[in-house]
Parts: structure tokens; sequence; C-alpha cells
């Protein structure tokens, strides 16, 4: 099953056809080189029975890309695109450029921000993301749809950088530590501003997730990520007085960072899940703490 990819002329063809100028607040560059959406459409790797979700097909780009990665299978695509116009013009798109494949695609106009419903259960994730709302959108995604195993996604390089960082890394905060909750976070390739349409100001970067289960903890998601917040809302604290107003005093968050088995005196940006977690878990067992 043959497959159209999108060239440089045709994105703009395209969007001159649906009448679309390329928006600052919806964060919306096009790919319009070919080996960038086949390089992402690989590195997402469909299989068999697989159901890809693509968040901002815009275009259609890596649409078409993921269509010709999974042409030889049994797999889906579902689609969800924020730009009406946009979502609306898709499925033209698809039927001319991947007719035999149209079948397999479902095309939903929301925010996938506020999607907690899809008519299937999504196994992969494929999605170019602005960068203001990229961290956000995975972070929704993974929780909403357990399903996920996992994806790849290009966002700005800076964004890439503090969602793959390590403990103890300058760029390492909220959105690294949260992520790591759900899976392991790696970079897989860089993708220079020249192949979008309009050019950004910045280069972006792929970055890889394989979903994994939470750390043994009884404490909440919700439990853990308030101390995340709490730990990285004043981030040049120690965690004793960080964390005070989440404990209830500098001396309760001292007495749940040893019940845990951290140091008091260390901050945010030094602790691993694993250890968030636990002082998650000891807060709940405060009342047996002495």
């Amino acid at each position: 099953m043959r497959v159209h990819l999108l060239g440089a002329g045709d994105v703009r063809d395209v969007a001159s056809r649906l009448g679309v100028r390329p928006t600052k607040r919806l964060g919306q560059n096009f790919v319009v080189e070919q080996g960038t959406v086949r390089q992402i459409a690989a590195l997402a790797g469909p299989d068999p029975g697989d159901v890809v979700l693509e968040v901002g097909p815009g275009l259609g780009s890596l649409t078409l890309a993921l269509l010709e990665a999974m042409a030889n299978m049994d797999a889906r695509l579902v689609a969800v695109e924020i730009d009406p116009a946009l979502a609306a013009g898709l499925p033209r798109t698809i039927a001319d450029r991947a007719p035999a494949l149209a079948g397999r695609v479902d095309v939903l106009a929301a925010d996938a921000l506020a999607v907690a419903e899809l008519p299937w259960s999504p196994t992969v994730l494929a999605a170019n993301l602005p960068y203001n709302v990229a961290v956000p959108v995975v972070l929704h995604l993974l929780a909403v749809f357990p399903s996920l195993a996992r994806g790849v996604v290009m966002v700005q390089a800076e964004v890439a950088d503090r969602m793959c960082a390590r403990p103890g890394s300058r760029v390492y905060g909220v959105p690294s530590a949260k992520l790591a909750w759900f899976a392991t976070i790696r970079q897989a390739g860089t993708v220079p501003r020249s192949v979008f349409w309009p050019v950004p100001n910045v280069d972006s970067k792929l970055v890889a997730l394989n979903r994994h289960d939470p750390p043994p903890t009884t404490a909440s998601r919700e439990e853990v990520f308030a101390v995340i917040d709490a730990a990285f809302g004043q981030r040049r604290k120690t965690l004793r007085a960080a964390l005070a107003a989440w404990a209830g005093s500098p001396a309760d968050a001292e007495r749940m960072l040893r019940a845990a088995g951290v140091d008091p005196s260390a901050r945010g940006e030094q602790l691993a899940i694993e250890q968030f977690a636990a002082v998650a878990e000891a807060r709940a067992h405060a009342g047996t703490i002495q």
C-alpha cells in the first residue's frame, strides 16, 4: 500500500487549500522534510495490533509517515487536533495520499489536555508538540491512558533537556521527576529548525519514552506529585525549608524526611522519584513517627 508523503510544496498547498495560516498561539510549525517524519515514525515503531495516538497532526506530514510505517500490518491511528480547520482537512489529505489506509484512521477535533476517552485504547504516542504544552500533554496522556506503553515526541530542545534530566542535573525539575513516575525517558535525536514551516527560532529534539511501573509505595501519584511541586517551588532552599508548608512546619518536614531516609539539608534536584515517593509515604505515617 503506497503512501505519498508531503513535501515542502505540498504542505504549503494543503495549508492554502484549507485557508490555514500557522499561528504562534497554537505553536504551529509544520514539518516539511520527509526524512524527519520517517525518523519519528521509525522511532515510534508501530507493531501489529498497535493503536498509535498522534497529537497535533496539523497538515498530516507525520500522519502519513506513521501510516506508511504501519501499512503492512494490522494497526490503527487516532489523530487528535485542536485546530478545527486542520482536523476537518486531515481526512481528505489521508484519502488523497493513502487511500487504502484511510479506514484505519480516526480524527478527533479536541484539545489533547482535555481528552479522557478515545475510540480505541492507544498503545503508542507520536507527536510534534508546542513547547508550552509538551510536558502537560504527555503527563496527562500517560495518566489517562495506562495502555500507552511507549512513544516519541518532538519538542523544543530545552524542553527535551528538562524532560530527560536525571537527579543532580542543573535542569532536573518538576517535568523530569513527574515523567519518571510513568516512564523511562531518553533523548532520541536532534531536529534542525530548517525542517519546519514557518522556521521557528529554536531547534528541536526527539524524546522517546517507555512506560514502566511506578515506584513501589503506598502513597498515591497525587501525593507524590504534591511533594515534587513543593520541593521545586523553592528550588534554592533545602528540603527542610521547601517542604515546611507541605509538612506543617520545618520540624515536621525534617522528621518526615529522616523517616524516608532523605537528608533534610538536600535539595529537590538531588532526589529520584523513589525518594519523593518515600517522603510522601512518610507523611501518611507521620502520626507514628517519633
